[in-house]
């Protein structure tokens, strides 16, 4: 094991995407994650299809490229935790563990003894970390949450969308990322506290509250002056020209932040004049009159190719870019050498390709040492090392119906 994150073990009962992509960060630095999954069923997401990779004969397996996207960088145990001896295996199994991470609804690990108030005595120095729709507390806590609730309730879909066509969520299910991000801070930030007194804690993050967290500026906004934000499309409430343009043969994104690059790049669109008129000499006054400033500004924008206008604000020192499709993501010269695409094996198919982790540390980078694994994949690896269970304690486990190993799991 290398990493900052070394010698920290993560029991990781949570499934879809908020839980997963929380335990993938902390895998990705490098501790030690076990994935417990349910027997014969495991992460909702492996069936979360098509598209799924394919074997080497051309065939579909069981994992979805959804499933993949969250999942390396981890050991999977299939453990039956409605079962007496499934429960009394996770218990085991936290004795050797820093934190533990899950996302069933309210209450519903205390009926089978591993809810935090269940553990908090027994394990004092457990990070226990709930990820729900609502939170734990609260008239909506027994709701069930899902990203798209989430994106409507906590207000981004308000102001998302063109002004005048419908809400509109976003393109991936950012609340479940977001929390994940949040869960993956809140239980480093809980280790740094563990280590300090001996004390663990139990880290209570909703889905809900997240959505809100991030509306920052249009939240600090609302709270300070009561006034709902506008849709604006691609267009920004706060920085006038910033939004997407059309050009002769497709479109743009002009990202003018301060006055300089304003009148930056009215010299390099012939539109000399604008940045000396009072109405758009500034940021504020540009906002009063986007109305009157935009018709001039697009006018000149079709009148050049994407490339044209890319090319000649980069050298203009104006902020502007293309809208890439993923293939062109993946094909950019800058994303290949900042090798954001990264290759890893499968043991159900010749190989996969993930995205690669974005942090690029100095002395503890990131390492990619297991790829996303099948159901029960670790099953027999983890009970014999970290419990050390003996083989015939292993397969009575697996013959009872409590675990599930690889060989089972495969079709």
């Amino acid at each position: 094991m290398s990493g900052p994150l070394a010698g920290i073990r993560v029991l990781d009962l949570s499934r879809i995407l908020a839980g997963p992509v929380c335990t993938q960060l902390l895998g990705d630095y490098g501790a030690d994650v076990i994935k417990i999954e349910k027997p014969g069923a495991g992460d909702d997401t492996r069936s979360w299809g098509p598209p799924f990779i394919k074997d080497a004969d051309g065939n579909d397996t069981e994992e979805s490229t959804f499933y993949l996207c969250a999942n390396r960088n981890k050991r999977s145990v299939a453990i039956d935790i409605t079962t007496r001896d499934g429960q009394q295996l996770i218990r085991r199994l936290l004795s050797k563990c820093d934190v533990l991470i899950e996302n069933f609804r309210v209450g519903a690990l205390g009926r089978y003894g591993l809810g935090y108030d269940d553990l908090r005595d027994e394990f004092p120095t457990l990070v226990y970390c709930s990820i729900t729709g609502f939170g734990q507390t609260g008239p909506y806590r027994d709701r069930a949450g899902y990203d798209f609730l989430a994106q409507g309730m906590g207000g981004i879909m308000s102001v998302t969308g063109e002004p005048d066509g419908m809400p509109m969520k976003t393109g991936i299910g950012i609340a479940d990322v977001m929390t994940g991000m949040h869960a993956s801070t809140s239980i480093l930030a809980a280790l740094r506290h563990r280590d300090a007194t001996g004390e663990g804690q139990h880290i209570d993050l909703s889905l809900f509250e997240t959505q809100i967290s991030w509306l920052y500026y249009h939240a600090v906004e609302y709270l300070n002056t009561g006034h709902n934000p506008d849709r604006l499309g691609n267009a920004h409430a706060n920085v006038v020209p910033y939004e997407v343009f059309e050009t002769s043969d497709g479109h743009v994104i002009l990202a003018a932040g301060n006055d300089g690059q304003f009148a930056k790049f009215c010299e390099v669109a012939g539109l000399h004049a604008l940045p000396h008129k009072p109405e758009y000499g500034t940021n504020p006054q540009r906002i009063k009159n986007r109305d009157t400033l935009l018709p001039h500004i697009r006018d000149a924008f079709r009148e050049q190719t994407t490339d044209y206008w890319v090319s000649a604000l980069e050298n203009a020192g104006v902020p502007c870019g293309p809208i890439n499709t993923l293939d062109r993501v993946f094909d950019d010269p800058h994303v290949i050498a900042r090798e954001m695409a990264i290759d890893m094996p499968h043991a159900e198919a010749d190989g996969v390709r993930l995205v690669a982790a974005p942090a690029k540390m100095s002395e503890t980078p990131v390492t990619y040492r297991r790829p996303p694994p099948v159901r029960g994949e670790h099953t027999i690896e983890v009970l014999e090392e970290v419990l050390g269970l003996r083989e015939e304690e292993i397969v009575k486990l697996e013959s009872d119906g409590v675990t599930e190993s690889k060989k089972q799991a495969n079709r």
